[in-house]
């Protein structure tokens, strides 16, 4: 292993004259030991770059790494403290900013740690970025920047109207990234839609899946929700290519350009795994947006990609890892 470390405590580019970033600069990933940015470490580490992840590990995990873990750095931070930030963009070129609350009720329940930690910390990120010499910083938001969207598909010119401190916290975040893109760093935002795939865990696709493999009742709080669900991959393809490709300072929506209401993929989930368990509809909550579809339009012309499987493909590999994990636990 290259280094895990715990940590306690100009040049400004010129973007009219930045087209493409040199081959296999060093890149720091924020948040790098989890879901998303644990699959962007392999990737990156695969492909032959040179990568130090920040992480505090409270929802990202070290195992979520231990593959690669001898080739690249780890420094135990919180993405509030600017001295573990600053000493973990040495050398750096490219920051992929996926350190957040990400858990939308959580940070409901806790407003404070939310902007702590999402908007704060943003800052703390973009503000060192352009202190240390940093090129390009990629910042992942959010679908719930829009709140409920008047129209389907959601295009990125749609009104920001956020309904909860998790979108609100992510609107903060997209105008940090403004504010430093002023001042003569590149920034790209990027909006996530639900991402999902292997390594994930308390979210309604790895929820489903757990459930459905151990026989259980699949809990579905409403079931009319429209959500579009992508897989993590193809959101990692395309952070690589706003990260390494052409500047575009974005906001570019990330997703699969398709809905899938939550009752039809509790039910699609169901139906793959062959499973005996039954759904349980309840009344869901109104935290959370219920109805998003992105419009992909952008991301497709700009970074040149866009998703050619169906939203749900990936399910049937997720289902053959959940089986994999049962039968092991069995044998054990």
């Amino acid at each position: 292993m290259q280094g895990c470390e715990k940590m306690n405590s100009q040049n400004v580019p010129d973007v009219s004259r930045v087209s493409r970033i040199p081959e296999k600069p060093r890149v720091l990933i924020t948040g790098g030991a989890g879901f998303v940015g644990a699959h962007l470490t392999h990737r990156l580490v695969q492909d032959g770059y040179p990568v130090t992840v920040i992480d505090n590990m409270t929802r990202g995990r070290l195992s979520n790494l231990s593959d690669c873990l001898h080739r690249i750095r780890v420094v135990q931070a919180d993405i509030r403290d600017r001295a573990a930030l600053a000493a973990s963009m040495g050398g750096v070129q490219v920051v992929f900013h996926l350190a957040a609350q990400s858990k939308v009720i959580e940070a409901s329940k806790n407003i404070e740690e939310c902007i702590a930690i999402n908007v704060a910390g943003t800052a703390n990120a973009v503000q060192v970025a352009r202190e240390v010499g940093v090129r390009r910083i990629v910042f992942t938001s959010s679908r719930e920047v829009y709140g409920e969207p008047a129209k389907l598909p959601v295009m990125e010119t749609a009104a920001l109207r956020p309904k909860n401190p998790y979108g609100m916290s992510k609107v903060a975040g997209e105008m940090c990234c403004a504010m430093a893109r002023a001042d003569g760093l590149e920034t790209t935002i990027v909006r996530i839609a639900n991402a999902y795939g292997p390594g994930d865990y308390d979210r309604v696709v790895p929820n489903f899946l757990k459930n459905a493999t151990a026989g259980l009742p699949l809990i579905v709080n409403g079931g009319d929700q429209v959500l579009d669900f992508v897989p993590v991959e193809f959101v990692v393809d395309c952070l690589i290519r706003a990260g390494f490709g052409s500047y575009v300072p974005g906001p570019l929506n990330i997703g699969s350009g398709s809905g899938t209401t939550i009752l039809q993929l509790a039910e699609r989930i169901i139906a793959l795994s062959r499973s005996r368990s039954r759904l349980e509809v309840r009344q869901r909550g109104d935290i959370e947006v219920s109805r998003f579809i992105a419009g992909t339009g952008n991301a497709a012309r700009l970074l040149g990609l866009k998703l050619q499987t169906h939203s749900l493909a990936g399910l049937e590999k997720l289902i053959s890892i959940s089986e994999n994990r049962v039968m092991r636990a069995r044998v054990v």
